[in-house]
């Protein structure tokens, strides 16, 4: 009986101990807001497109299109990511119909985050766009190598997760240790 409370104590302390050092969650980022608005009916085109996320995005892994009825790409810069928002420039729509914007983004901790948002042109544009790029699925290999990928994440101050897996292993054999140890005397 003595020996079953000692081996109860002792995994209660493992417990609590894990319970003690556990920290929230960290989540992968989330789509917010876009500028246009998802459903939008605009007079006249946007100059820029803007996409707001639930956390920091990398700069130079990111792809934004804007695909209008004619299947044609109207962006005309380079995608720049700054704090939470991911933006573009779009240069003269064309056609009356609707706009796609699709993205495929790379958030701090590393994890990509992909999608399609939309908006309606009432009156046509000038422009005539270019062939229109697939945006790659979230699932599709990044275009950087693994290894430049988890540098920049580092130099971004995305907390590597090896140091809480090491720290659950040390306190779970520790909780093991302490109750073998209990159990016997």
């Amino acid at each position: 009986m003595i020996r079953l409370a000692r081996f109860a104590a002792a995994g209660l302390l493992a417990g609590l101990a894990l319970l003690l050092g556990a920290t929230p969650a960290l989540a992968h980022a989330e789509f917010e807001s876009s500028d246009p608005a998802d459903g939008a009916t605009l007079d006249t085109g946007p100059q820029k497109v803007t996409l707001t996320f639930s956390d920091t995005m990398q700069q130079g892994f990111n792809t934004i299109t804007v695909v209008g009825p004619d299947g044609k790409d109207y962006i005309s810069g380079e995608v720049q990511a700054q704090g939470d928002s991911v933006s573009a420039t779009v240069g003269p729509l064309g056609p009356v119909g609707r706009y796609e914007i699709g993205y495929r983004v790379l958030s701090d901790d590393g994890h990509p985050v992909s999608g399609k948002v939309g908006f309606t042109l009432t009156t046509a544009g000038t422009g005539t766009g270019s062939s229109a790029a697939p945006v790659p699925s979230a699932d599709a290999a990044p275009s950087a190598a693994p290894a430049a990928q988890a540098t920049q994440a580092q130099e971004s101050g995305g907390m590597p997760i090896w140091p809480w897996i090491v720290g659950a292993v040390v306190l779970v054999g520790a909780g093991v240790a302490v109750a073998m140890r209990l159990g016997r005397s």
